[in-house]
């Protein structure tokens, strides 16, 4: 017995560490990493949800796809109804609001004009967007009977303002039939440049004052997956702005 107990131990066994394994420190250390990670996701959730739009409107805009802009905060009320609860309002927000309410307000004398356009007030100035449907034949690049009543509430303010306009075509993401154009590029361009001619020609808008570019369907307000949806993004938009504003 006594020589059991007193039997030298073996030599091939190892000799036993003192504290914790080895193996839980790192696991220790992959809980405090986990641990910060979801620290700095929620960091990023409780930012301002306006201003991560904003820097990914300008990143997508940097490579061709649909920005979506922000609508001025005064956009919806009048100038009277804002200075009232004590908005500041500089001349050049209460020009483009009070543009945008007159818009509105012709569009909203016309049922069919009302259900296929839409106005809203942007940074940059007043942005009226038409379906194209409303304009254009399927395909076509003339104006199609009743389009003149769009038109002339543009020109009615180039007129009244000294503002100048871009006009901008677009298309979904299939080609139209019957179209003789080869893309929607020479579709969009065609009918952006038609609304054009009609301002110059038949309301007698100085040509500096006017841009047409066609986008084609690089900037959908939708994904494409529905036939509502593509009638959405087959537009043309009018940005209304100021002279002296970059974005011209």
């Amino acid at each position: 017995m006594a020589d059991a107990v007193n039997a030298p131990k073996r030599k091939d066994e190892e000799p036993q560490e003192e504290g914790l394994p080895a193996w839980l420190a790192t696991f220790a250390d992959m809980m405090t990493l986990l641990l910060c990670f979801f620290v700095l996701m929620l960091s990023f959730a409780n930012q301002d949800l306006a201003n991560f739009r904003t820097l990914m409107g300008s990143i997508r805009d940097a490579f061709g796809v649909q920005q979506k802009r922000p609508e001025a905060t005064f956009a919806a009320y009048s100038p009277t109804r804002l200075e009232s609860k004590g908005v500041k309002l500089n001349q050049e927000q209460r020009v483009v609001l009070d543009l945008t309410m007159q818009l509105r307000a012709m569009i909203e004398d016309d049922t069919e004009l009302k259900r296929s356009t839409g106005v809203t007030a942007e940074r940059e100035g007043v942005l009226v967007r038409v379906e194209t449907a409303f304009l254009f034949a399927p395909g076509k690049a003339e104006l199609r009977p009743g389009a003149e009543k769009m038109l002339e509430n543009v020109l009615k303010i180039m007129k009244e303002y000294n503002f100048n306009c871009v006009i901008r075509g677009h298309t979904d993401d299939r080609e139209e039939a019957g179209s003789i154009y080869p893309s929607n590029w020479e579709l969009s361009s065609a009918r952006a440049a038609a609304a054009l001619r009609w301002l110059v020609e038949k309301g007698g808008v100085a040509p500096r004052r006017l841009k047409a570019v066609g986008y084609a369907g690089t900037r959908p307000l939708v994904p494409n997956d529905r036939a509502e949806d593509r009638a959405r993004n087959r537009r043309v938009e009018f940005l209304l702005h100021r002279p002296d504003n970059e974005a011209w």
